[in-house]
């Protein structure tokens, strides 16, 4: 007979979840094994690479299998039995509930350590934020202080990119269909100009200048306009998911020996040299800290793009068993 979830995993944990199709958050009671960070209390008979006491955190992934080409290449992200750390099952069948809880477990190959210098709280965004725009720059040779860098969007991803880019001291574009959005990319964030993407006389003008850029944004949106941005050989980094297939207009990378490829998140060892960087230039997330009663203001104000740039629950001080 197999085991129940309780037998398994007899930690007990107390958090919020969504227990119904409506997808508010409520108080939830259950068995156990988001980017998450805290301190460990407890360490198993086997781990070696972490300690009581040590400040951790958990990104996007617990579990992949570890055999394939990807896992034995330090890119777990993309192996194809990849498990979520929220809304997922692990090897054993237990569900996996994410992070809004008093504790967590996992294997010790999805933690990373956190630098004391690192604020938790403003780091604890980097560990899926940071990463995907990071990945791309480093794989894709978009870090050296000598290249242009446009950045899409200046959300939650957007604002860390250009932090990143300007710690690899390279010239920061700021592409936006917000112009109230300059003052703050170019003041508080650092970038060195900004482009209106739908004014077409600005954006002509910069035309063949850029040498990649990093597009952030989730909405359908035109292509080509970001295409012309690009030198020769450039190339157009897309991390953002739109919902619905974006035109792809062949002619304009021919002409160019242009790019346009993706990513998504990192992997582990990429994830831990990516905090440690960000720790060694001092970036950090803008982040609006909140309460645990406070999640569902929280996803709706987060469906309105109401954050700057990305919340984050202190579950320490606010989480209350009712």
């Amino acid at each position: 007979m197999s085991k129940s979830p309780e037998e398994i995993h007899p930690t007990k944990a107390f958090g919020w979840a969504a227990r119904d199709s409506s997808g508010v958050l409520c108080p939830f009671k259950f068995s156990r094994r988001h980017e998450i960070v805290g301190v460990v209390t407890e360490v198993g008979c086997k781990v070696r690479r972490f300690k009581v006491g040590d400040k951790v955190g958990v990104g996007c992934m617990v579990g992949a299998c570890h055999s394939c080409e990807n896992c034995n290449n330090d890119l777990e992200n993309y192996c194809p039995k990849l498990i979520y750390t929220y809304n997922a099952t692990y090897h054993d069948g237990t569900r996996i509930y994410g992070g809004y809880s008093d504790v967590m477990v996992a294997n010790e190959r999805y933690i990373v350590l956190m630098p004391e210098n690192l604020p938790l709280d403003a780091a604890a965004p980097l560990l899926c934020a940071g990463i995907t725009v990071y990945s791309p720059m480093k794989y894709y040779g978009l870090c050296e202080s000598n290249l242009h860098l446009g950045v899409v969007g200046l959300g939650g991803l957007g604002h860390v990119a250009v932090k990143f880019a300007k710690a690899f001291e390279m010239k920061v574009t700021v592409i936006s269909t917000s112009p109230s959005k300059e003052k703050e990319a170019i003041e508080q964030l650092g970038a060195d100009s900004f482009l209106v993407s739908c004014n077409p006389g600005r954006m002509q003008v910069a035309t063949g200048t850029m040498d990649g850029i990093i597009d952030t944004v989730s909405a359908v949106h035109p292509l080509l306009p970001l295409i012309c941005l690009l030198k020769s050989n450039g190339k157009l980094i897309m991390v953002g998911a739109p919902d619905k297939p974006l035109e792809l207009p062949t002619f304009p990378l021919l002409s160019g020996r242009k790019l346009i490829a993706g990513s998504w998140i990192g992997g582990m060892k990429e994830t831990q040299e990516m905090i440690d960087f960000a720790a060694t230039h001092n970036i950090t997330a803008d982040i609006e800290v909140v309460p645990m009663d406070y999640v569902n203001t929280a996803m709706e104000r987060l469906a309105r793009a109401d954050v700057k740039y990305r919340f984050v629950i202190d579950v320490a001080k606010t989480l209350t068993i009712t």
